[in-house]
């Protein structure tokens, strides 16, 4: 993984045309990622000036309608690497009939969300926990906003695809393009149309309608340029739901050590566990620019390996990982100097800015295991490694868990918890590790 000082002419060239592709890709997948949350950022700020009540069921109503979506990010996942698979093997028909089975498998489970979502809402509202007061608003943004869950998850599936087909701009152009839509709706049918809390639901479900929208437009004519089948196919469909279990696993099992995380600061206390929302805030960030490379990574080996090129996905992967690393060890260096900025911004208690000071060097240091788990996880995700992900996290869930769970019998703060998140990022780096070096990720071929 060292970079050599006095490498041959055609491995410096090699490098840089891994270089070239990394860049071409994760640069517009980073501003996709970062436009993402600026729609609940958006939607936060014109809410709030209706009132605390209509804030907090906001709140409530976000947490779960993004808790919800983040189980099925494997449409994106899976679709990109079975697409990519398929342009490496030079049959772009196949690609996109693919990319189609992940989008009819996308509208299905949104279907089902729905059903279960819309008869359910006052009970989701109640089990997270909102006021008297909050929760009729949570209650009826929830009840707006899972009519969009469809969209949500086509959007999901079609970005799959077109990362697959090695495009991360339109993405990036639909996710700006659907941030400004948000934005403007909400305002217009909150104060413009008095809507209230109403308002802000129905604008962001027609601004998600709108991105899916785009997404089937740009993938159907695909498609008949293409000459591929737009039509459902039960295979194809069963196919994609396949693929992407292992990675639902994978994503749960994460999701479950993060709300194991977030347990324990609550017992530590009302600092403590105000601190660890700040830095988990900035961990989500920081997880961005390294998840953009490993959005690189997915496209990237999944079209090496379609095209049978073993030795190509081998030195992508290395090259990868050098860049995980460097961009690992730049944010550590800018989490260690940003507090002083930073932690203002969120709190003025002395209290919490003495308890998030020294986890936040704990995070610093993490940085470079991050940039290494963030880019073997993309490569493994290309390859279509599937069941390997989803068994190297339910071991790393595995060795989380009691450590995490004795912190507060054994006395421990905050940073030890942030200790223990840095111990899941070495035992995920470990398992990342072996298997990359064991080579049986790599299996060649339009399917794997």
């Amino acid at each position: 993984m060292v970079l050599m000082t006095h490498a041959p002419a055609t491995t410096r060239a090699t490098r840089r045309q891994h270089d070239r592709e990394i860049v071409a890709l994760a640069v517009p997948a980073f501003g996709a990622l970062v436009a993402e949350p600026l729609f609940v950022m958006a939607d936060s700020a014109i809410v709030g000036h209706l009132g605390t009540a209509q804030l907090a069921g906001l709140g409530v109503a976000s947490a779960l309608l993004m808790t919800g979506v983040s189980i099925f990010v494997f449409l994106a996942y899976a679709t990109t690497a079975a697409v990519a698979r398929r342009v490496g093997a030079d049959d772009l028909p196949a690609a996109i009939r693919q990319g189609m089975d992940g989008i009819w498998l996308a509208l299905l489970l949104g279907a089902v969300v729905v059903a279960v979502v819309l008869p359910t809402a006052p009970a989701l509202v109640e089990l997270f926990g909102a006021s008297d007061t909050a929760a009729p608003y949570a209650t009826t943004y929830l009840r707006i906003s899972s009519l969009g869950i469809p969209a949500m998850l086509v959007v999901l599936a079609s970005t799959g695809v077109l990362r697959g087909l090695q495009d991360t701009k339109t993405p990036l152009y639909v996710a700006v393009g659907g941030f400004v839509a948000n934005a403007v709706l909400n305002v217009w049918l909150v104060y413009g149309a008095d809507l209230g809390i109403a308002g802000s639901a129905w604008g962001t479900v027609i601004a998600q309608f709108g991105m899916a929208a785009v997404y089937l437009v740009v993938v159907v004519r695909g498609a008949r340029a293409h000459g591929a089948s737009l039509r459902p196919d039960a295979a194809g469909i069963r196919a994609s739901a396949q693929a992407g279990v292992p990675l639902l696993v994978r994503t749960l099992s994460l999701r479950t050590i993060l709300m194991i995380a977030t347990a324990v600061a609550a017992r530590l206390g009302d600092a403590d566990i105000a601190a660890h929302q700040i830095i988990l805030s900035l961990w989500s960030l920081l997880a961005f620019a390294l998840d953009a490379i490993a959005i690189a990574g997915q496209a990237i080996i999944g079209r090496y390996l379609g095209a049978g090129d073993v030795q190509g996905a081998r030195e992508a992967c290395r090259r990868m990982v050098q860049w995980g690393i460097a961009v690992g060890v730049i944010l550590g260096l800018v989490v260690v100097a940003a507090p002083p900025v930073f932690l203002p911004l969120f709190t003025s208690d002395s209290v919490v800015k003495d308890a998030a000071l020294p986890a936040l060097l704990v995070v610093a240091l993490a940085q470079p295991i991050c940039g290494i788990v963030f880019v073997l996880d993309g490569v493994l995700m290309g390859a279509g490694d599937g069941p390997y992900l989803a068994w190297a996290m339910v071991l790393t869930l595995a060795v989380f868990t009691p450590v995490a769970l004795l912190i507060p019998v054994l006395g421990g703060g905050l940073t030890a918890v942030w200790g223990a998140m840095t111990l899941m990022m070495a035992v995920r780096m470990l398992t990342l590790w072996l298997r990359s070096r064991s080579g049986r990720w790599i299996v060649t071929g339009a399917t794997r």
